[in-house]
């Protein structure tokens, strides 16, 4: 890849075979958002802004990633303590210019240079890594048109097209308002011709301020050819600066996850209505009803149904799993067709056979439901082993807190549990066991008995219902 210069010289510059690093600004105050929360830390689809351009990034192969941030705001730190970055500190935001120039002393001068935004979370990998792979120069950027392209820099081209320099919206005349192909902000350039024309970088402007677009006339004066990539989808680009535009782009992300997922061939009721928040890998077959909310990782089976308004956080749930209206799941996992809800509670550690059903107004908790056995409603199930072809009456609850530590119960195949039971831990119920309604269990249940723990049944001669007094 060749820089070529107007004097006739040419200088070898090969971008593939420098380290790729990343700047990722991140210091502004975002004082649209009207938040005391740094911008870059707001959420959509469940993770904070900046979390998705990290995961970007990364997908690059990057060989290191340096975020700018503020270093008032060490929340941002800390809410990126799971990434290998490198941090930069920005005192006083001074421009894009000045923030760039903060990260570039931990970048070797032999590499590549990538500029991303914190705020800028949707950005297609398949872009960025064109322009890693097609920029036949030392500088290139991701430009894009807009139907209204008020807030952005002017790409400015000569007559054969060639890129000559970006005008920032404060500073184009009135002819060049109405250019509609804009700078997105996205560049590539050679650390060490980035470094020089960084430093040689003014601030008389109208917002008094080194904008880091001011380097692409500074590179046309020097005779190097400047590339771009264009973004064919402008709104996958677009960053964050209040409310309104947080929801527009939660809204988009919405729709690209759910039309991802139905290009697979999941039946969604509405796209609108669905919010993926991770990752979903789904067979055949599978349904989805509307306002549910699908967060972390989750694996839905062949033929999994999902009913309306439901939540499910890393659960995978085998083929024919019905997840009926309203059901909340975390970390369950299923074995075979099962049933759960309408209004269940599953929580982390829940594991269910083939054929169990879990029923409305249910709460499990790291427990094992065997095959066949059957929790229809009204229950508390915790730290619990229930073999298969079991029966919980209404009302049951596993005992399994005695306020400092936590005891497991036991349930062998084919017991019955009357209604209104309450299962002491640590506690064994024998196989074929029945345990009758209303039973407060302490001791273990032997195999194949009924055993039954409840007071005696008086009705008192000559009791009279109270009346108000006079």
């Amino acid at each position: 890849m060749r820089c070529r210069y107007t004097d006739g010289s040419e200088l070898i510059w090969i971008f593939m075979d420098l380290p790729l690093h990343i700047i990722i600004l991140a210091a502004g105050d975002g004082t649209r958002m009207k938040s005391r929360q740094p911008k870059v830390l707001h959420i959509i689809a469940g993770r904070p802004l900046i979390v998705h351009v990290l995961d970007t990034a990364l997908s690059l192969g990057a060989q290191g990633i340096h975020v700018v941030f503020n270093p008032e705001s060490r929340e941002v730190r800390e809410a990126c303590a799971a990434w290998d970055v490198e941090w930069a500190e920005q005192a006083q935001r001074l421009g894009t210019g000045h923030a760039v120039m903060q990260a570039m002393p931990g970048i070797p001068v032999e590499s590549s240079v990538m500029v991303l935004y914190g705020d800028t979370p949707l950005v297609p990998a398949a872009v960025l890594s064109e322009l890693t792979a097609g920029a036949g120069q030392a500088l290139g950027f991701v430009s894009m048109n807009l139907e209204d392209p008020s807030g952005y820099g002017r790409v400015i081209r000569d007559p054969d097209g060639r890129v000559t320099g970006i005008v920032e919206e404060g500073e184009t005349s009135a002819e060049q308002k109405a250019i509609r192909e804009v700078n997105s902000g996205i560049l590539l350039a050679g650390a060490d011709k980035l470094s020089r024309w960084l430093k040689s970088l003014g601030n008389d402007n109208s917002q008094g301020e080194c904008y880091l677009t001011d380097i692409f006339a500074l590179a046309h004066s020097q005779g190097v050819e400047i590339s771009s990539v264009f973004a064919p989808d402008a709104s996958l680009l677009a960053g964050v600066n209040d409310r309104i535009q947080l929801a527009a782009l939660d809204s988009r992300f919405r729709q690209i996850a759910a039309a991802a997922l139905m290009a697979e061939g999941v039946q969604i009721a509405d796209p609108e209505r669905v919010d993926i928040r991770g990752q979903v890998e789904a067979g055949s077959d599978v349904r989805i009803d509307i306002n549910v909310i699908l967060e972390g990782r989750n694996r839905l089976g062949d033929g999994v149904s999902i009913g309306p308004g439901c939540v499910l956080k890393d659960c995978s749930l085998a083929a024919g799993t019905r997840v009926h209206p309203y059901s909340v799941l975390e970390g369950v996992r299923t074995h075979g067709e099962c049933d759960v809800g309408p209004f269940a509670r599953l929580r982390p550690g829940t594991s269910l056979g083939a054929g169990s059903r879990v029923g409305n107004f249910v709460e499990v908790k790291n427990t094992i439901l065997g095959e066949g056995s059957k929790a229809s409603h009204l229950s508390y199930l915790g730290d619990s082993e229930i073999g298969k072809n079991v029966n919980i009456g209404a009302g049951t609850i596993t005992c399994n807190y005695d306020g400092v530590n936590k005891y497991k119960t036991v349930i062998g195949d084919g017991a019955f549990i009357g209604s209104d039971s309450q299962l002491v831990a640590p506690v064994t119920v024998g196989e074929d066991a029945n345990i009758g309604a209303g039973t407060t269990l302490t001791k273990d249940a032997p195999a194949g008995k009924l055993t039954i723990s409840r007071a005696k049944q008086v009705t008192v001669p000559g009791w009279k219902r109270p009346k108000k007094r006079d």
